[in-house]
C-alpha cells in the first residue's frame, strides 16, 4: 500500500456536483482504502491504495453521489516534489496556483500570450504549470482558459491548499 493524493476537478463549485467529503471518506473505506482523509469541500482526498485508485474513486463516487468527477492523482513522492519545485514560495499562498496535469503540459505560446496579464508569472515543472497571479484569479483570462494554454485538462489548487496536504502527509506518517 502507498499513499496517494487525489484531486477531483468541478466539484461542489457554484453548487453544481455536491459531494460531501464526510459521506465519501466512508464510502472510500467502505472500498477498501485505507486511512482516507479529505481536505476542505473542494475534493482534496489523501488515502492508502494498493495500486492508482483514479478510475476506482471516480467510479465510486458515479455510483454513490451520480456523477463522474475528473480524478487526478499522485504518488506522496510525486506530490512533496510538486509542492518543492514550486518556483514562487515566498509568495502569498492565495496568489500561487498549481494546475496538476496527467501528463506535461504542452504551452500553447499564441494563447499564453494572448491571455496572460502582465502581473502573472508562469513556468512548468514536469506535470505541473506553476502561476504566480497576484491580482488573483477570479478575473484571470489566463486560469478562464487554461486548459486550452495548456494542452492538457489540470486541476487548480493554490499554495495554502498544498502546504495544508504536506502537513497531514507529514503528520500521518510522523
Amino acid at each position: 500500500m502507498s499513499t496517494c493524493i487525489l484531486f477531483l476537478r468541478g466539484v461542489n463549485v457554484g453548487g453544481k456536483n455536491p459531494l460531501p467529503m464526510k459521506d465519501l471518506r466512508g464510502c472510500l473505506g467502505d472500498a477498501g482504502y485505507a486511512n482516507v482523509q479529505t481536505y476542505i469541500q473542494s475534493g482534496n482526498i489523501i488515502l492508502d491504495s494498493a495500486a492508482d485508485p483514479a478510475v476506482k474513486v471516480a467510479g465510486v463516487i458515479e455510483k454513490e453521489f451520480g456523477f463522474l468527477p475528473a480524478v487526478m492523482s499522485m504518488t506522496e513522492s510525486e506530490f512533496m516534489a510538486a509542492a518543492m519545485q514550486n518556483p514562487f514560495p515566498d509568495e502569498p499562498g492565495n496568489t500561487v496556483h498549481f494546475y496538476f496535469c496527467p501528463r506535461k503540459p504542452k504551452l500553447d505560446a499564441s494563447k499564453l500570450e494572448k491571455w496572460v496579464a502582465g502581473s502573472e508569472r508562469y513556468e512548468v515543472h514536469g506535470k505541473v504549470f506553476y502561476l504566480h497571479a497576484p491580482d488573483g484569479i477570479g478575473r484571470s483570462k489566463l486560469v478562464a482558459n487554461i486548459d486550452a494554454c495548456l494542452g492538457v485538462s489540470g486541476t487548480g489548487r493554490n499554495l495554502n491548499t498544498v502546504r495544508k496536504l504536506q502537513d497531514m502527509l507529514q503528520n500521518q506518517s510522523g
